[in-house]
């Protein structure tokens, strides 16, 4: 095989250290760097021999890296992080606030096309592969309705959110959907639902000795786009608990479209994923992307791009005529 993609990871939280093990995985890339705002000198998990590299040096790699994969959180890291990094490098990151998707995405798009880059935002699970698949399924049968639901499951970027409320040592958030209303759209009721009524939040957070708990949980109730359109419940453990009871981190979702055709002929279109490991499938798909950007770069785009305007054929390492062959 020619050269690798040099790949880049910024944040080294759970994400990016499901980045790491993944990349292992994808014969045509390599892992060149790791951009940190910890200490360069001995970040735990680290693979021997990878770089580690303060953030405020990632401009002196510019020529080193093809793509840098941002693993940050939604809420405090990536507002400034994707600006900031498109305009040095290829990027690709999971932003998952969909009411300021679009905020983001132009402010993205402005730096990536000041410097020449290109950068795909907003690419997980859903954000992601659901939004895709509520294009799929509207573009198929419009004359319908589209529902998705997540979980049961740790939700990263929730659960990101809170750990950035002080006196939080660490948390963990789950979704959990609403039974009943999954099945009434199973049963073509078509009905129309608040947020409240789709998805209830669960937190466990870890707090520091002398931490304000009535204030924490008042912020997390009260947090805008995270839990204030939800039925929230808030559980302090001890941080011993909370790893030893909430360690694992699975998650999945649907996304359920009852469409029409003809006279009255019900169309159901259903597309569904239970994952073990929420930020090593997450990190896989980021990976995915990142060989898109980096083959959408040699072609001499720039600018920021969503999941809508990606072939499908840049994800995979196949060329286009063994996926003719394989998958079509």
């Amino acid at each position: 095989m020619g050269n690798k993609i040099r790949i880049g990871i910024c944040g080294f939280g759970r994400l990016g250290k499901g980045v790491q093990t993944e990349l292992d995985k994808n014969n045509d890339m390599e892992l060149s760097a790791i951009f940190t705002r910890r200490a360069a000198s001995g970040l735990p998990g680290a693979k021997p021999g990878v770089k580690v590299v303060q953030t405020d040096l990632a401009h002196e790699w510019k020529d080193k890296v093809d793509v840098v994969i941002l693993c940050g959180g939604s809420a405090s890291d990536l507002p400034s992080q994707g600006p900031y990094y498109a305009k040095i490098f290829n990027t690709v990151d999971s932003y998952d606030t969909h009411a300021k998707a679009s905020a983001y995405y132009a402010s993205v798009d402005s730096s990536a096309k000041e410097s020449g880059n290109i950068s795909i935002i907003s690419v997980g699970w859903d954000p992601g592969l659901f939004s895709l698949m509520r294009l799929y399924m509207g573009a198929a049968t419009p004359l319908g309705q589209t529902y998705s639901f997540w979980g049961k499951g740790v939700s990263q970027g929730h659960s990101e959110a809170i750990r950035g409320i002080e006196g939080v040592l660490d948390a963990v958030q789950y979704s959990i959907p609403a039974e009943d209303a999954i099945n009434r759209v199973r049963n073509g009721e078509n009905p129309k639902l608040s947020k409240r009524e789709t998805h209830a939040r669960l937190c466990y957070v870890a707090t520091a000795e002398n931490a304000d708990l009535n204030k924490i949980e008042k912020t997390i109730k009260e947090m805008p786009d995270y839990f204030l359109d939800y039925d929230t419940t808030v559980h302090f453990i001890s941080l011993d608990e909370l790893k030893a009871n909430h360690g694992k981190l699975p998650h999945g979702g649907y996304v359920i479209h009852n469409g029409a055709t003809g006279e009255n002929n019900r169309q159901m279109l259903e597309f569904s994923l239970k994952l073990d490991s929420n930020p090593e499938f997450t990190a896989s798909i980021l990976i995915a992307f990142a060989r898109a950007a980096y083959r959408m770069s040699q072609n001499g785009e720039v600018g920021a791009r969503t999941i809508f305007d990606i072939p499908p054929k840049l994800l995979s390492p196949q060329s286009p005529e063994q996926l003719i062959v394989d998958l079509l």
